[in-house]
């Protein structure tokens, strides 16, 4: 894969997600920072554990506003080479910043990835049980996602890399009508070394298009480390 496709496609991505976001009403930018750690217990069992804060860049005028923090946990197991099976759980905290109902979600998910010429494809779906203050919603979600290194066809220490992902989710509850929404995410990466990545990038969410749209754009900046 040649650095003029790699590049033309970065820039493609990237022009799409800022000119979809920018061209809808009901807008809102948001930035999400987060830090992960991860360790392999055995060869067919590793654990994720993550901290992540949102909070607004953009809203009604305001400049900043802390939304919430997140603390997550995933357990995997590899079942081969190419699927694993993971289970987590998952708590929201915005009743400190008084911007909406906690959260715990409970998360069963099954991934494929396959590689290609440099080139990793992954196919992930995930089953959500979310338990708010007044009701739980059920989400079924679906991502596609492809990264690449951007230098040859092997990543290597202090060189970037590339991510890029669709995510069509799907909710369903006794109170509230069913929801659909979609994301499209870009992101570039750094192997700083053996244990640590460094990833920013932008993410579009169209939530609920179905019902009453509502359309962000998501700054992303996270942490990777392997421990």
């Amino acid at each position: 894969m040649s650095m003029h496709y790699i590049k033309s496609t970065l820039y493609l991505a990237l022009f799409l997600v800022n000119f979809i976001a920018f061209s809808q009403d009901n807008f809102n930018v948001l930035g999400e920072s987060s830090v992960a750690l991860n360790h392999n217990v055995s060869q067919n069992y590793s654990v994720n554990f993550a901290f992540r804060s949102r909070y607004f860049l953009h809203e009604d005028y305001v400049t900043y506003k802390q939304q919430q923090i997140d603390f997550f946990h995933f357990s995997t197991f590899k079942l081969n080479y190419v699927h694993n099976l993971s289970f987590g759980v998952y708590y929201r905290n915005r009743d400190w910043f008084e911007t909406g109902s906690d959260e715990l979600r409970f998360t069963q998910q099954f991934n494929y990835t396959h590689q290609q010429l440099g080139v990793r494809y992954g196919h992930r779906f995930r089953l959500e049980q979310r338990i708010f203050d007044s009701f739980t919603s059920f989400r079924q979600r679906y991502r596609f996602a492809v990264d690449f290194p951007l230098n040859g066809e092997k990543l290597d220490i202090g060189e970037p890399y590339f991510i890029g992902s669709t995510e069509a989710l799907f909710s369903v509850s006794k109170k509230q009508k069913s929801l659909i929404d979609q994301r499209l995410t870009t992101q570039i990466g750094w192997q700083i070394n053996e244990k640590l990545k460094l990833q920013t990038g932008l993410e579009y969410r169209l939530e609920g298009y179905n019902a009453v749209a509502r359309n962000s754009l998501f700054v992303l900046s996270g942490a990777i480390c392997k421990l």
